[in-house]
């Protein structure tokens, strides 16, 4: 009785016997004949070869690339498992990003939003606005960076330096304050009309508004972003649509909602 069964086979190298079977299937190892009991019988060079087909499987060689490796010449199989381990080296990279991706989920900002956004944020907060606003901003800025990636780095920039504008800022907790108005309020047109005519001043803010339009469907991306958390027919609703008009009305393009 020369050679052992399949579970001693198993056993003897380091994998099921489910492994094994699965190796004879793909062709990666040659299953024995039976002999006159009716089992079959592994013997060394059986062996040898699992072991070989196990060890390049560990190795992260795919399974379907192992049987062509058994007869390569040496040069051949040096440079298989030169690929393998460029993609080996790749799938790492990805493993690493997405563990640092995790890390960053301890703290909700990091995971989607850059850390100058972040930082960005927190001077907000330390500005005076409210903890609903900054919380509204940071989810419009998530959308504004998907849809407008290459876009969003100057968009920081500019509400950087607008932060540093006195101005800029009492306007906006004035808008905030507006969001409690009445959509009639007489004082929402002479809101928009306050902040139109800063934002025309001072060219660089008012690449706030227009910077997010570099798609060929800036329609769309412009007013998911810019008109994000509103209800129809509220009064920040009403002011975002007056402000608009009146930088319409100045020569400024504003996409509308029929993309024009």
């Amino acid at each position: 009785m020369n050679g052992v069964t399949i579970g001693q086979a198993a056993a003897f190298v380091g994998v099921t016997v489910k492994t094994v079977r699965h190796y004879h299937k793909l062709g990666l190892v040659k299953e024995p004949e039976r002999d006159g009991s009716g089992y079959r019988r592994y013997g060394s060079a059986e062996l040898l070869r699992l072991v070989q087909a196990r060890t390049l499987a560990a190795a992260g060689v795919p399974l379907a690339e192992i049987g062509s490796l058994f007869d390569a010449d040496p040069a051949l199989f040096a440079a298989a498992l030169a690929d393998v381990e460029r993609r080996l080296t790749d799938r790492i990279e990805e493993l690493v990003a997405r563990r640092d991706t995790l890390h960053r989920l301890a703290d909700g900002d990091r995971a989607l939003l850059p850390d100058r956004a972040v930082a960005l944020l927190e001077r907000m907060s330390g500005l005076g606005f409210p903890a609903e606003e900054v919380a509204a901003t940071r989810e419009g800025w998530v959308l504004a960076r998907a849809l407008v990636p290459e876009g969003f780095d100057d968009y920081l920039t500019h509400v950087e330096h607008a932060l540093d504008d006195p101005r800029f800022v009492a306007l906006s907790k004035r808008a905030i304050e507006a969001t409690a108005w009445e959509p009639d309020d007489p004082r929402l047109a002479e809101l928009a009309a306050a902040v139109a005519d800063h934002l025309l001043a001072n060219p660089a803010q008012l690449r706030i508004v227009t910077g997010l339009q570099a798609r060929t469907d800036a329609a769309a991306r412009y007013h998911l972003i810019a008109h994000y958390g509103e209800e129809q027919g509220s009064a920040t609703a009403r002011g975002v649509a007056l402000v608009e008009a009146e930088l319409r009305a100045a020569g400024v393009h504003i996409p509308r909602p029929d993309g024009h």
